[in-house]
């Protein structure tokens, strides 16, 4: 793959990535090479070569010049890597456009690529030293970037030649990098200005990067800010007398913080390099007015002695026990460091807090609140308002790149002055008063000049308060992002309880889901119905989309399972109807339909999404038809969609029976993709018809020109399908005698078999003789049948209602 950004001026050359090497293959390394083999790069991953051989190797008569046992480090590495989970490859086909090789033999090799990313251990001796040899053989001009975390930038360089030192730079990725779409961009002292912005683009642009510019400061930005309110947490629940699992139910996604919350996050990262990092902190910021708060705590101390680590060492704030066959999670009790069961945490805070969809209105009831646990929030709070107010300059000249920062680096759902301006800024600096800390004179003179919040939207562009410049400046690069929240009072031209539609421009409509999970029900569908009512009369396509957590969880089951227990057949199957034509209508509409997907996008999101025109995904898009794990099968339209699918592998006179065993195994299994890459390969999203963006800020806007394109392109609504190849008897006999051995060994529940039969019948086309060709109308009649009839059973009742009350799915 070749890539280029624009360096600057347009009479100036651009700058083409076509091959990319790192340097180390550790847990960051091999996972950074994986993200630019994901994003389509060819890439070459070095480590150092062995210095002596492994038992094992010697007894096979091998020597450290044999090709094994050159690459063995390298190789291990990179298969550790490959083990994780969740997955740091998109798909299976990743792995094969990376090349292993070593120091010592390989290093030529990077006189071929365009980007060097040192991954090595953080010693400045070691890296200084690799760099020597880099510079033998990098070609000048090439970039040449440090991953450190932790080494200020200004000192990796020094005695590097000068084309080497205007070509580096620091990128750092956040672990795991798939995930985690932060890279912060670190400038050295002679690093050309193109270079940066080079960076910042081709992140952005290339590997779905939310890219943060930061100074060379001690952890430059997100974890300077990150682990600060860690740290603070730690030290104040002593204060509380709160216990591990309090905290982490009050610090997870009550507070727009991600379910891993405090401490399990600090398991999975590593409670040694959570420690180094505060206690670097602690050593290299002096002046910090806050600095005793990087001190560690006692009990962090005594758990690093014990070598209670987190997940690397099967023990940390929780540790997984097995007793008699079942798993229990155990809390450690910070006073005497044993573990115990976790207590049941209950308060009416925190009830009244899961009752409030609007994160931002969940944080002003904390901020009003005399709670004890409300408490501890307002003063984490009330510290990190203070702690960023004075970082302003040191670490960022603007307060954006701070919370953009810690959004893309921790998963926050706002940023800290986006918390401030949640609970008011006033009420932030009272809060700061109360518990007796500090915020920078900027923040009052902010005030007193009469500048209520932070940020504030203008004509559907976003502004923020420029401490700089005292005065709100436009908040850049936002030409390249469609954000609906800014454009959510002037561009809305219809609305329900269920659903939003923008008017994007350029003839572009948008409809927004906006219902819990954006499940879809009634309000939903009479929605998409309005919005291509519109867009036929008036406009040139429309996109699904929306800027939520997750596309679609799939349709209302609660409506489901209301219907079913009061036996209100009628109204149900007209619900079920309603769902199949508007699926049709949206794919036989006369403008194209563009659906985005993103995150969940399961059951009636997934069927949504196989009948667009254009599906423009997210590549952290996790889709599926998922039904069987309620007892039920797709009915919206998906288990026809997928016969469909099955004929179109008609080749030569005969139909690919595999490809019936492998979607009828797919559906029945519940099998979610874990990337849109993998949702090709299973068949849920088709490659002609699917379009994959990296960077999900970008989603809508790539949408937007799918639209574009394919109206421009001359767009005809396809027919609806009549002569559709289904298998009958043909696939049913095997199949079913597989299905009957699954369960006599015990793999499948009686009642699995049950589901799993009526969806082979459908996808077969019912009980035919043989091949027979039949209507999209006929197919899913079927599958409404089935549906209708699985509806019906205790079974799948008891199965919807497990997932109402626990969401997990219920095995019976």
């Amino acid at each position: 793959m070749e890539a280029a950004v624009h360096s600057g001026a347009a009479v100036q050359m651009r700058r083409r990535i076509r091959k990319v090497a790192v340097l180390g293959a550790g847990v960051m390394g091999s996972q950074i090479a994986l993200h630019f083999a994901g994003a389509g790069f060819p890439v070459l991953l070095l480590d150092i070569a062995p210095k002596e051989l492994t038992p094992e190797e010697a007894a096979k008569g091998l020597t450290l010049d044999s090709p094994q046992v050159r690459n063995r480090i390298v190789q291990s590495l990179f298969d550790r890597a490959l083990k994780l989970s969740p997955s740091p490859s998109f798909d299976s086909t990743v792995p094969q456009r990376i090349t292993l090789g070593n120091f010592t033999d390989d290093l030529p090799k990077i006189a071929e690529v365009d980007w060097i990313i040192e991954v090595v251990v953080e010693d400045l001796n070691i890296k200084r030293s690799l760099y020597k040899e880099v510079e033998k053989y990098r070609r000048p001009g090439t970039l040449i970037t440090t991953n450190t975390s932790g080494i200020p930038i200004r000192f990796l360089a020094e005695g590097r030649s000068e084309d080497f030192r205007r070509h580096f730079a620091g990128t750092h990725f956040f672990n795991p990098p798939r995930y985690l779409p932060l890279l912060e961009i670190i400038p050295g002292p002679d690093t050309d200005p193109q270079v940066i912005q080079f960076l910042m683009d081709f992140g952005q642009v290339h590997l779905g990067k939310q890219t943060v510019l930061c100074k060379d400061t001690p952890a430059f930005i997100a974890n300077r800010i990150g682990v600060f309110a860690i740290m603070h947490l730690l030290h104040a629940m002593q204060r509380y007398g709160f216990s591990v699992e309090e905290v982490d139910k009050l610090t997870g996604p009550v507070i727009g913080h991600p379910k891993s919350a405090t401490f399990r996050t600090a398991d999975v990262v590593g409670l040694d390099t959570l420690a180094k990092v505060a206690e670097g902190l602690y050593q290299n910021c002096p002046h910090d007015e806050a600095r005793e708060t990087f001190r560690l705590p006692e009990f962090l101390k005594k758990m690093l002695e014990r070598g209670l680590l987190g997940e690397k060492s099967g023990k940390g704030f929780y540790q997984k026990q097995r007793l008699n066959g079942t798993s229990e999670i155990l809390s450690l009790n910070l006073e005497t460091l044993e573990y115990q069961p976790q207590k049941k945490v209950r308060s009416a805070l925190l009830e009244q807090l899961r009752q409030e969809e609007d994160l931002r209105k969940r944080l002003r009831l904390i901020a009003k609140s005399d709670e004890p646990y409300a408490q501890l929030l307002k003063e984490n709070m009330a510290a990190l308002f203070a702690y960023v107010s004075h970082r302003i300059p040191e670490i960022s000249d603007e307060i954006y790149p701070v919370d953009e920062a810690i959004r893309a680096g921790f998963g926050w759902q706002l940023g800290p002055f986006e918390k401030w301006d949640a609970i008011g800024v006033e009420e932030g600096l009272a809060a700061i008063k109360q518990f007796g800390y500090q915020p920078a004179p900027w923040v009052q003179k902010m005030v007193e000049k009469g500048f209520s919040r932070f940020y504030e939207v203008r004509n559907g562009r976003r502004y923020v308060y420029s401490p700089q410049q005292e005065s709100y400046i436009e908040v850049p690069g936002q030409d390249r992002f469609i954000i609906l929240d800014t454009l959510r009072e002037e561009r809305v031209i219809w609305r329900n309880s269920g659903a939003s539609l923008f008017d994007l421009g350029d003839g572009v409509l948008c409809l927004e889901f906006h219902t819990k999970m954006n499940t879809i029900g009634g309000e939903v569908l009479d929605a998409i119905n309005k919005a291509i009512d519109i867009a036929e009369r008036s406009y040139e396509g429309l996109i699904i989309g929306n800027q939520g957590e997750n596309f679609s969880a799939g349709a209302n089951l609660a409506m489901i399972f209301m219907m079913a227990v009061e036996q209100e057949w009628d109204e149900l199957d007209f619900a079920v109807r309603a769902f199949q034509r508007t699926v049709m209508r949206l794919r036989h509409s006369a403008i194209p339909v563009v659906v985005a997907p993103h995150g969940l996008t399961l059951g009636g999101g997934c069927e949504m999404t196989l009948h667009a025109d254009g599906v423009q995904a997210a590549a952290e898009t996790y889709i599926g038809l998922v039904e069987v794990g309620v007892g039920l099968i797709p009915a919206g339209g998906g288990t026809k969609e997928m016969a469909a699918r099955i004929a179109e592998r008609y080749v030569d006179g005969d139909v690919e029976i595999n490809y019936y065993r492998d979607i009828l195994t797919m559906i029945a299994t519940a099998k979610v993709a874990t990337s849109a890459f993998e949702a090709i390969q299973m068949g849920l999203l088709k490659p002609g018809q699917t379009r994959i963006t990296l960077n999900r800020q970008k989603l809508l806007r790539d949408a937007k020109a799918h639209v574009l394109f394919l109206a421009e392109g001359g767009y005809v609504p396809p027919q609806p399908r009549s002569q559709i190849r289904v298998l009958g008897r043909t696939a049913l006999g095997g199949v079913e005698a597989s299905i009957y051995q699954m369960w006599q060994a015990g793999y499948i529940t009686e009642y699995d078999r049950h589901i799993t039969l009526k969806l082979a019948y459908v996808l077969a086309g019912g009980d035919l003789t043989g091949v027979q060709y039949v209507s999209e109308q006929y197919l899913l009649d079927l599958e409404r049948e089935a549906f209708l009839s699985l509806c019906g059973e205790r079974r799948t009742l008891e199965r919807i209602q497990h997932m109402l009350q626990t969401g997990k799915a219920l095995r019976n």
